[in-house]
């Protein structure tokens, strides 16, 4: 589709109906993100009325700070599902996780049933101070267990912007790429925002995700757009249909 705005249109104007969300943070109590079951149901009905009819909520696991594991996500995601159907005007609440690929996250390779985003999909995210010493052998061995990594927001890792030939780096090993939407707005600042631009440019990104975690994020969706590649963005955005 081919756009003739006078003016960039608002981030929300691009969000398709029906959405597939495939990453936030809305079970109350468990990482950063929704604290209560009140926040979550006032985030997911401010998705809802987005276009964000599909959820596939991720919550964090970080070795020491968030140490959630399958059971205890798969223990308040039903929880929360309950209230969430009942409250909320979606089709569907599903739960995966988001992983940081930290020092610990080998042994829960070898030793854990890790939880997917859909099939053997896997959401994973770095440091955002320095990449893993390791990171391309930790890719290696996440493929080698059956796992299909997504790396979640590539656009926001700093220690990329100067070195961008490890994007493709990262894509020759079989990495896929999940753009936060919020980059889009310039949320995260100008560098992440052109970052996005030109990984969208160079058609990098398999999936999108709304990262949302609390009402500054959905405040955001009604943002203008400042990248220029909106044509790629909707491409993108429509590849989350793989995940209803």
């Amino acid at each position: 589709m081919i756009h003739f705005f006078k003016q960039k249109p608002l981030l929300r104007d691009l969000i398709p109906k029906n959405h597939v969300d495939i990453h936030s943070h809305l079970l109350p109590g468990i990482d950063d993100g929704a604290t209560t079951i009140e926040d979550s149901i006032s985030l997911v009905s401010q998705m809802s009325a987005l276009g964000f009819k599909n959820i596939i909520t991720t919550p964090h696991i970080i070795t020491n700070i968030w140490d959630n594991n399958e059971e205890s996500i798969r223990k308040k995601h039903q929880e929360t599902a309950e209230v969430i159907h009942e409250k909320c005007d979606i089709d569907t609440f599903k739960v995966g996780c988001e992983y940081m690929i930290d020092s610990y996250f080998l042994k829960r390779l070898e030793t854990e049933k890790l939880l997917t985003i859909k099939d053997n999909y896997l959401l994973v995210e770095m440091s955002y101070i320095s990449p893993p010493f390791q990171l391309y052998e930790i890719l290696f061995e996440i493929q080698l267990a059956g796992y299909k990594p997504i790396l979640a927001h590539p656009e926001r890792y700093l220690f990329f912007h100067n070195n961008f030939k490890e994007y493709k780096k990262l894509k020759t090993t079989g990495c896929l790429f999940q753009l936060n939407l919020l980059s889009t707005v310039e949320y995260y600042g100008k560098n992440v925002s052109n970052i996005a631009d030109k990984l969208l440019a160079n058609n990098y990104f398999d999936f999108v995700g709304s990262d949302i975690h609390h009402q500054n994020h959905i405040d955001a969706f009604n943002r203008k757009l400042k990248i220029k590649q909106l044509n790629s963005l909707e491409n993108v955005m429509a590849k989350n249909l793989f995940f209803l």
